[in-house]
């Protein structure tokens, strides 16, 4: 029985975290805070306004309350700006009315990012379009970053609350503004969106652990993570220099969708010497095996292009610069059709994500070769 009450007594001290650690049980130390990088532990998506039973739906928007427009920017991971807004905001008509400059001045919005991901999800109830990207939340984003092999941005996107939809619409600026400037990575990221996109923003699409299969196709290829990547390095005796991958960006969409992307390029990320030829040899043949004849062809054609520049790993990205004559041309544009996304979609295809089109090569802008033959790796 003395057994049994000390048990209990240091069960009542102790309690579980999502994490799996134990913490102390005090009330101060140990409250959760909401939108925090430790709860990326737990498989959460987002608890959009559809699926919290708190609001009623039927309700246009427009028409909530100051509490419940409030609790929403808090579910969003936007809760730092409630005090200002609870100052500022009568109902939703109040923010669905507002300019950019207003939120900024009045909610005191000052992160371009998080005035993006408001106004797209005012945009999303005023258009009423459902979009399958919208059910990822900004601590699903981090975990893809592990996925796609770059960890090192998980900061800087938790900060900017970038969320599925977010991911969608991401532009070249956007990257630049989280602090992603190397080339590379912004090929990762691209191939990794157009993944997300054909797989229907599906959360567990990219795969990370070994299957059954004895030759994976490209289609199979083109969903492994950077972990299923360094899988199969230490599967063809590679294993010393799997671990050079980890930070990389090299993920499965990357090695099939991008041309310039090589045995070479692998070499070099893996860190293996120009003088060790047989081995180079040995990562050409596997990486020729892995890709398929047809992704083959193209990197070789790619590659043997005129005015073909080869792909390296320390390549920056840079804004661009706008003239005025450009910058009077983009006034003449809607929002969208002036965005530079990283990952474009095509004008014709629709606007909902989730659409079975998006199984053929919609999505432009990946690469001039790879763009006529995509639906082939991802059909």
């Amino acid at each position: 029985m003395k057994n049994n009450r000390s048990f209990k007594k240091l069960w009542g001290k102790l309690r579980r975290t999502q994490s799996g650690g134990f913490q102390a049980a005090d009330p101060d130390a140990g409250q959760f805070r909401r939108g925090g990088l430790r709860a990326t532990a737990g498989p959460r998506l987002t608890r959009t306004p559809e699926s919290d039973p708190t609001r009623d739906m039927n309700i246009p928007f427009s028409q909530w309350t100051k509490e419940q427009v409030c609790g929403w920017l808090e579910d969003y991971g936007l809760g730092q700006y409630i005090s200002l807004a609870r100052q500022w905001v009568e109902n939703g008509q109040t923010l669905l009315s507002a300019t950019p400059q207003e939120i900024e001045k009045e909610m005191g919005v000052k992160h371009p990012l998080h005035r993006k991901k408001l106004q797209l999800a005012l945009r999303a109830f005023t258009t009423k379009v459902v979009e399958k990207s919208a059910e990822l939340d900004h601590i699903w984003v981090t975990r893809w970053l592990d996925d796609i092999g770059l960890p090192q941005y998980k900061d800087q996107f938790h900060e900017a609350r970038v969320d599925g939809r977010m991911i969608q619409y991401l532009t070249v600026n956007d990257l630049l503004t989280l602090k992603v400037t190397s080339q590379l990575h912004h090929l990762s990221i691209k191939c990794a969106i157009h993944v997300l996109h054909v797989n229907k923003f599906n959360p567990n699409c990219l795969r990370r652990r070994p299957g059954d299969e004895k030759q994976p196709s490209p289609s199979e290829v083109v969903q492994w993570s950077n972990h299923r990547v360094m899988e199969w390095l230490r599967a063809v005796d590679l294993a010393e220099y799997a671990p050079n991958l980890r930070g990389s960006g090299v993920h499965g969409g990357l090695v099939i969708l991008e041309p310039r992307f090589s045995s070479e390029t692998l070499a070099l990320l893996l860190n293996i010497p120009p003088q060790k030829t047989l081995l180079r040899r040995h990562l050409a043949m596997a990486f020729a095996a892995l890709v398929g004849f047809q992704a083959m062809q193209e990197k070789r054609e790619y590659g043997n292009a005129t005015g073909h520049m080869p792909l390296t790993t320390t390549a920056k990205v840079k804004p661009k610069k706008l003239g005025f004559t450009q910058f009077s041309h983009l006034r003449k544009r809607k929002p969208d059709e002036a965005a530079d996304y990283i990952c474009p979609i095509d004008s014709g295809a629709p606007a909902a994500n989730g659409d079975s089109r998006l199984l053929s090569p919609v999505h432009r802008g990946l690469s001039p070769t790879l763009d006529r033959h995509v639906g082939f790796f991802l059909s």
